[in-house]
């Protein structure tokens, strides 16, 4: 029997003051960081933040979920349009350059937003989620992600397919970091909760769960609305840090790259989901100098990794940090077969 995750981290708001504390002494440190590192600790942070996001969705809820990029490109639009248009229509003596205080102090509701943005179109995933469950709801996910895609693409006032450039760099080491860290516990936090076992019952036995009086309606329209919502705030993230985007960088390829990510780390395992982020970031970054073959030879990987089990081998090494309760037998609806 495993033991119990209150036995294992006894004050996980610890865990989130350390994390941010690091997000602030790399930022006072940035200058000793050279660009290319801050970069990778950049989009290793956005990934973070998108796996453990749809984790909620997919590992905690059973719902499958191919439009997470799509809540990513709502969010980077979204933020894109406020600091390029809004923000200088509303507050025209706003020196909004990006890296400036007072770019810095009004980037943080740019985000929040942005983040409530992605939210409402997470609301509009959710609806058909009500009746539908497994294929059908991977076409349905399938299709917005593509309807999307395509609105942006035929859509000039953002720039088309050509996509919006010259977006000010106002995402720093601080905000990655941090909000991964943000997000990482929030999650956590909302699984260990009463409330959050609502999810996990909607994952194990929907029919089971609602014959007992619980609200699968609610439930599963609140997984997509909070993993929509962090998917935008990291779409304005990646925005500020690239300072171009365009249709292309949030299509099906990239929700495909966030499953693998929870998949790798395991299903419900928000902690090995997150270190499955980063190592899959790394690994990108490793097999950049394979050009065109870089592709080949990473789903070679995925494919080795998937015949060989690493996730069993990350669930059971971050196992300690999930947010299990006294008596609890399995983690995840396919895990009692290793609980001894």
């Amino acid at each position: 029997m495993f033991r119990s995750y209150h036995d294992r981290i006894k004050n996980p708001r610890l865990a989130l003051a350390a994390g941010i504390a690091l997000a602030a002494l790399l930022q006072l440190c940035g200058g000793w960081i050279d660009p290319y590192t801050t970069q990778v600790i950049l989009f290793a942070s956005i990934n973070v933040i998108l796996a453990v996001s749809l984790n909620l969705i997919m590992g905690e809820t059973g719902q499958f979920s191919l439009c997470h990029a799509a809540f990513m490109a709502v969010g980077a639009y979204s933020s894109a349009i406020l600091t390029g248009k809004a923000l200088p229509a509303l507050l025209p003596h706003l020196a909004w350059t990006g890296t400036s205080w007072a770019s810095q102090v009004t980037f943080l509701p740019v985000l929040f937003i942005a983040g409530l943005i992605a939210a409402f179109a997470g609301m509009i995933v959710g609806g058909p989620s009500l009746r539908l469950r497994g294929d059908y709801l991977a076409m349905v996910t399938l299709g917005f992600g593509e309807i999307i895609r395509v609105l942006l693409q035929n859509t000039n006032a953002v720039g088309g397919a050509r996509g919006m450039e010259g977006i000010l760099p106002a995402t720093n080491l601080f905000w990655a970091i941090g909000f991964a860290a943000v997000t990482l516990y929030t999650m956590i936090a909302l699984v260990r909760s009463t409330f959050g076992r609502g999810f996990q019952a909607v994952r194990d036995d929907e029919i089971a769960a609602a014959a007992m009086g619980i609200n699968t309606t609610r439930f599963k329209i609140t997984a997509f609305v909070i993993g929509a919502f962090f998917a935008g705030i990291a779409g304005a993230l990646y925005a500020h840090a690239v300072e171009f985007i365009s249709p292309e960088g949030f299509n099906f390829l990239r929700s495909f790259e966030i499953i693998v990510m929870v998949i790798l780390g395991g299903l419900g395992r928000p902690v090995g989901v997150a270190v499955a982020a980063i190592l899959i970031t790394l690994l990108n970054e490793w097999l950049r100098d394979l050009s065109q073959y870089r592709m080949v030879v990473y789903a070679l990987i995925i494919i080795l990794f998937m015949i060989f089990r690493p996730t069993e081998a990350l669930g059971s090494f971050f196992r300690r940090f999930l947010p299990l309760k006294k008596g609890t037998e399995t983690e995840s609806g396919n895990a009692s077969c290793n609980a001894s």
